[in-house]
């Protein structure tokens, strides 16, 4: 007996709202000097949070510390990212970056422009950069936007 009933695909459109900024910092200093510098300027707590553990094609483990600050206004959260473990990288279409902050949910418009100002205002900081996540595939990104 075959089926006879017609099957109906609908397509769904999703607008994808970004709500969130990205930044890869340069900085030749340890990671919790770096987030201490971050909660100075920033008025926030990032603390060492559970560091992103990967396997690397030889089979040993990479470690990318991480520190989170979820403390702050309702629904606004920190992420500073190592995308460095020895000579491998979490990202590694990033290579000339350090460390990645994350930053969810911006109060508005002007946000990053504000931010960016602020983070090359920090004396630990050589040199920051936006990133755009659209213009990055790369499959251990999804571990920093968590």
């Amino acid at each position: 007996m075959k089926d006879t009933r017609k099957v109906t695909r609908v397509k769904l459109q999703i607008d994808q709202v970004n709500d969130f900024l990205l930044f890869g910092l340069v900085s030749s200093e340890p990671d919790y000097k770096l987030s201490l510098s971050l909660n100075k300027k920033f008025s926030i707590s990032l603390r060492n949070s559970q560091p992103v553990k990967l396997t690397a094609e030889n089979g040993s483990e990479l470690i990318f510390s991480r520190f989170s600050d979820t403390s702050g206004a309702p629904d606004r959260t920190f992420n500073l990212v190592s995308n460095r473990s020895g000579k491998n990288f979490l990202v590694r279409k990033l290579k000339n970056i350090d460390y990645i902050l994350y930053v969810h949910d911006p109060e508005n418009e002007d946000e990053l422009t504000r931010m960016t100002t602020r983070l090359r205002e920090i004396q630990a900081i050589t040199a920051v950069f936006n990133i755009e996540i659209d213009t990055i595939k790369d499959k251990n990104l999804h571990f920093v936007i968590q």
